[in-house]
């Protein structure tokens, strides 16, 4: 150029234009997800905590709109003493989205989710006996093992248990006449003696055995059994169905022997519990032979196995 700048070709790379990135400060930053109400133990036995906790009363439907102090001052009880819940566990996070979830061994912790009206409770580990007794509505969920009276007089919601469950799984308490009375139980292992005795309504599945005298005394519902099936099951049966999907169990010497067939409801049944996500090991036979009993009873109770 006459003063002397030097020409810039039109096609100068110095000329293209470079595209700009315009990030809005109006943008809102992702929403982190809230850390549901947490209990930790503060101590166990070997160091000087108490033997037995019982929580009856902390659940998500009664810690609702609680702040985090007043959640830390709830009286509970251990070894039979009055206890604040601070005391015996680390209390972080918030009920928010209703669910409490506990964290480490609570073997020892007992009546977790008892009364339970609604929300969720998640225990990552073991619990102790009475969980979910006498529960109407909500979730429980463990991820290990359950103590005996599990569910016992439950009569909403549903349970899943990924270990073990101890006796009297869905149950009546000592001196009631009606155990479980409506809701799901779902036990991925065994459960113990006296399953769904005194059972008035509802389903109870284990993936595993059973122990002794399951369906004791039932007074209707469902009992499922994947495994095998202790003595004495259906003992005073009135009504209700004890269901076998492999194993052929000691029938008692008061049932009489029905039809081999496939009833309609077992079905019903199994899409209910897959749904759920109860899937047994072995595939459902196609046919069961039915036994009618307790005759003491009624005899308007059935127990079904592989025919």
């Amino acid at each position: 150029m006459a003063d002397g700048t030097p020409a810039v070709s039109r096609k100068d790379p110095r000329l293209l234009r470079v595209p700009l990135t315009v990030v809005s400060s109006l943008e809102a930053p992702p929403r982190a997800t809230p850390m549901p109400l947490t209990l930790t133990p503060r101590t166990d036995p070997a160091n000087g905590g108490p033997l037995a906790i019982d929580l009856l009363g902390i659940t998500p439907d009664r810690l609702a709109g609680l702040s985090l102090d007043a959640v830390e001052r709830r009286m509970v009880r251990a070894d039979e003493q009055p206890a604040e819940l601070g005391e015996l566990f680390t209390v972080e996070g918030d009920l928010g989205d209703g669910v409490l979830e506990c964290r480490g061994d609570f073997s020892r912790v007992h009546s977790l989710a008892a009364g339970m009206s609604l929300g969720q409770v998640r225990v990552v580990g073991p619990v102790g006996r009475h969980a979910a007794e006498g529960m109407t509505g909500g979730r429980l969920e463990v991820a290990g093992s359950a103590g005996d009276w599990l569910a016992a007089e439950m009569s909403g919601g549903e349970v899943h248990v990924a270990g073990s469950a101890g006796d009297n799984v869905a149950g009546a308490r000592p001196g009631s006449r009606e155990g479980m009375r409506g809701g799901l139980v779902i036990v991925a292992g065994d459960v113990g003696h006296m399953a769904g005795q005194r059972m008035r309504r509802g389903i109870l599945a284990a993936g595993g055995g059973c122990g002794e005298a399951s369906a004791f005394e039932m007074r209707a519902g469902t009992v499922v059994v994947a495994g095998r099936v202790g003595p004495r099951a259906g003992l005073g049966m009135a009504r209700g169905s004890l269901v076998a999907l492999a194993d052929h169990p000691a029938i008692p010497a008061t049932f009489h022997a029905g039809r081999a067939w496939l009833p309609p409801f077992i079905a019903v049944l199994l899409a209910r519990l897959g749904r759920a996500g109860f899937w047994p090991a072995a595939a459902p036979p196609r046919r069961f032979q039915q036994w009618h009993g307790d005759v003491l009873a009624g005899g308007r109770g059935e127990i079904l196995h592989p025919a």
